[in-house]
């Protein structure tokens, strides 16, 4: 059996507790299951500042490039609210995307059936959904230049800039095209092409891309279109590749159809390294949440199932990777919540720990 190099980043509130329990799921994958592992911990967000003055050391940064895959909890908190701007904790996770060229970022949206009524539409609408949003991460509105705020005449006007070159596309939708092929074999490319040139673009590029990939039943749609499917006919899509900015919307629209935010990972995956293996960085899509940090009330699971994907996507090993979400979809069957899944009060939910607990029991059932 290989073994895999792996830099965990805990960062700030919520994220060194839940990352505790996913440092006991790798474990119980090396003592049981005979996966190696080499381990680095190391520092990023808040905690690195408090520590390097910077949210991201070069030397972290360096580890990241060096290793076959990035695990990271959470950044943030409001005792960084004053920093300046460039070395606020976000800066940090933001840096480690950009140097690592992670262009593609895979927000799965899955509801799981025994939280299907947490979701704000109809069972029957959600219950058995598992999509796939494929978000273009490193280019578009959000990088394009000119950028910023200027004076014009009497009065300031703010501008961002919408760009994507030809090679920035066509790589997003061949990753999106690939992940296509492994599950359903239906893509949706959601864009503005009615209104904008950058769509035009967009379309015309993955319409050639999948030229290469004839299995696979390639539909467009404008991604207002698309939001608005997403809430009356979610299950009607597999895999959604979009842009920067739709993608950041669409992805957080879609999390919201599984009624948790805080049961759902991500991956951001860039070029193969010379492995073979695409660098990537997988972390759960909830935020620190500094107001329970420390309390044990947060849910590992969003973190846990982030191992998951990696063992998928970056370690090849999608029989463990199903391992470990089965064991996630068993500890919600036999009824343990956490309090961010019972409401307000919380009454009746378990610890973290608790939650880490009977994940690894139901590991251990799988023997």
């Amino acid at each position: 059996m290989p073994k895999f190099s792996l830099l965990i980043l805990p960062g700030d509130g919520i994220g060194p507790e839940v990352m505790t329990e996913v440092r006991r799921v790798i474990d119980w994958f090396i003592d049981k299951r005979n996966l190696g592992f080499d381990i680095i911990e190391d520092l990023v967000g808040g905690a690195a500042y408090d520590i390097y003055g910077t949210p991201l050391h070069d030397t972290t940064l360096a580890q990241a490039k060096a290793v076959d895959a990035v695990l990271l909890g959470a950044v943030g908190g409001p005792k960084y609210d004053d920093l300046d701007f460039d070395v606020k904790p976000e800066r940090g996770l933001l840096r480690l995307r950009k140097e690592l060229d992670l262009f593609a970022n895979l927000r799965p949206a899955q509801c799981f059936d025994a939280l299907s009524d947490f979701s704000s539409l109809k069972r029957d609408v959600v219950s058995g959904l598992d999509l796939l949003i494929v978000r273009e991460l490193t280019s578009g509105v959000y990088f394009g230049e000119p950028r910023g705020i200027f004076t014009e005449g009497n009065e300031r006007v703010g501008i961002n800039t919408q760009r994507y070159t030809e090679s920035e596309i066509e790589r997003v939708a061949k990753a999106a095209f690939e992940l296509a092929m492994q599950r359903n074999c239906r893509l949706c490319s959601m864009e503005k092409a009615n209104v904008m040139e950058s769509g035009v673009l967009w379309r015309e590029v993955v319409t050639r891309v999948g030229a290469d990939f004839p299995e696979v039943d390639l539909s467009h749609m404008y991604a207002d279109a698309g939001a608005m499917q997403l809430t009356r006919q979610p299950k009607q899509f597999d895999v959604i590749v979009t842009d920067n900015l739709f993608g950041d919307l669409l992805s957080d629209l879609a999390a919201m159809l599984t009624g948790s935010l805080g049961m759902l990972p991500s991956a951001s995956l860039g070029a193969p390294m010379d492995n073979g293996r695409p660098r990537a960085l997988y972390e759960p899509v909830h935020g620190s949440a500094p107001d329970i940090a420390g309390q044990g009330l947060s849910n590992p699971m969003a973190c846990i199932l982030s191992f998951a994907m990696a063992l998928r996507y970056s370690f090849k090993l999608d029989h463990e990777a199903n391992r470990l979400e089965m064991a996630v979809q068993s500890v919600l069957a036999d009824g343990l919540r956490t309090a961010d899944l019972l409401g307000e009060d919380g009454t009746d939910s378990v610890s973290t720990a608790a939650m880490g607990d009977a994940i690894l029991a139901q590991l251990n059932l799988s023997l």
